[in-house]
């Protein structure tokens, strides 16, 4: 079965047996060579294909969702990423793994994927040869909506796609990408947790934060993530929830483990000291 992508706003109805079915999302504009390639390095045998719901991501689908967030010129004329995703049972969490993706990692994918509503899941991101990534989030979300038939919200997919950018700038910007994900992870638990929405408060945190970390921000830095939260707190997300699905990226790093709850600590006091 092969699908050409719709809109995440209307997923087509999924069948029980097509939720224990994983759902490959293609990049439209793969050639023969690249489509083996790609389905190589997800392990899929081209063979086996009708075991798979499988649908088309095109280049028009990734402006679409990235034009507001990256230049053109980035995103390119090709729609190249590819996604492998598979529901799994409750507890899982979302799990990634990538194969020639260079500038989006695992932990930036899981973040931004449980900011869309996306719960229990394995990933599998890949590409033809040496890509970016970014515009794989799109085939990502749309195979999980239509894998489970649960409509992702239109402004959650949005906040993913800027938080993933946003991250993946941030990164570049600082020379550490790990550090990157931490650091917008941890305030955005700390927004959801405290139901900040206020820029002040909400700066306040990403300053805090940046010193815990020691991670110098440019104010131009700085501003898109305060952008980015202001977002997120508008949006019904579970801080519970948020940690649950991403919570290997944490789990395997040591130097974050209690770095929630001191964030969380700090929003305690800091509106009382500075904003009385």
């Amino acid at each position: 079965m092969v699908t050409v992508m719709g809109s995440l706003m209307s997923p087509l109805s999924a069948k029980a047996d097509q939720i224990d079915a994983p759902y490959l999302a293609l990049g439209a504009d793969l050639n023969e060579t690249e489509k083996s390639t790609v389905l190589s390095l997800l392990e899929i045998n081209e063979a086996d294909l009708s075991s798979y719901q499988v649908i088309t991501v095109t280049n028009a689908d990734e402006h679409k969702y990235l034009d507001s967030y990256l230049d053109s010129s980035v995103i390119g004329t090709r729609a190249l990423s590819s996604v492998l995703i598979e529901k799994k049972d409750k507890g899982n969490g979302i799990k990634v793994t990538t194969s020639n993706i260079t500038y989006c990692t695992t932990g930036m994918y899981q973040n931004a994927l449980a900011t869309a509503g996306v719960t229990d899941a394995d990933v599998r991101v890949a590409g033809p040869f040496n890509i970016s990534g970014t515009a794989a989030l799109v085939g990502a979300m749309e195979a999980y909506s239509n894998m489970t038939g649960e409509t992702l919200k239109a402004e959650n997919a949005d906040a993913a796609t800027e938080e993933l950018v946003t991250t993946s700038d941030l990164g570049e910007a600082i020379g550490d990408k790990e550090q990157a994900e931490e650091l917008v992870g941890a305030v955005k638990e700390a927004v959801v947790s405290q139901n900040l929405s206020d820029p002040e408060e909400i700066e306040a945190v990403v300053d805090d934060a940046a010193k815990e970390m020691n991670i110098q921000l440019s104010d131009e830095d700085k501003q898109k993530i305060v952008s980015l939260m202001e977002k997120i707190s508008s949006l019904d997300l579970d801080v519970d929830s948020l940690k649950e699905q991403a919570k290997d990226l944490y789990n395997n790093q040591e130097q974050v483990k209690g770095f929630f709850d001191r964030i969380v600590s700090w929003c305690k006091n800091i509106w009382n000291s500075i904003f009385g």
